[in-house]
């Protein structure tokens, strides 16, 4: 939430990133991205190098996204986890993936984060005690 507010409201390219093939899946290799955030050219600009860091994380996740749908994956995108609680990285995840036309679900009811994981802990305690299992 730090990053988003140190982003403010402006916008700025991606920095470098590349995706790899690790033991048969596509993964972010952050190298290149961390590289260009640790020695930015010029004067550091914390709210530039904030907006590019999300603009890149974005950009990542439609391309892995994109790969897992090439392999065959549905075209429906469920985000969740902590980093969804960051609206900006939301929205700009969810236009990069509608441009692919993929599904994008975001979850409303129950927090993205721990507390979510928390509510499925205790959905699947409450079914297996129904079941008496």
């Amino acid at each position: 939430m730090a990053l988003e507010a140190a982003a403010e409201r402006r916008s700025a390219p991606a920095l470098p990133w590349r995706l790899v093939r690790v033991d048969g899946l596509w993964v972010y290799d952050p190298t290149p991205t961390l590289t260009a955030l640790c020695a930015p050219a010029g004067p550091r600009d914390t709210a530039r190098l904030a907006a590019a860091f999300h603009t890149t994380i974005a950009e990542v996740t439609a391309a892995l996204v994109e790969k897992a749908i090439g392999a065959g994956a549905p075209r429906t995108v469920c985000l969740g986890g902590g980093c969804f609680a960051n609206r900006r990285l939301v929205t700009d995840v969810r236009r990069l993936l509608q441009t692919l036309d993929v599904r994008v679900h975001v979850g409303s009811a129950v927090p993205p984060g721990d507390g979510g994981i928390s509510y499925g802990q205790a959905a699947v305690a409450a079914a297996l005690l129904q079941k008496g299992t």
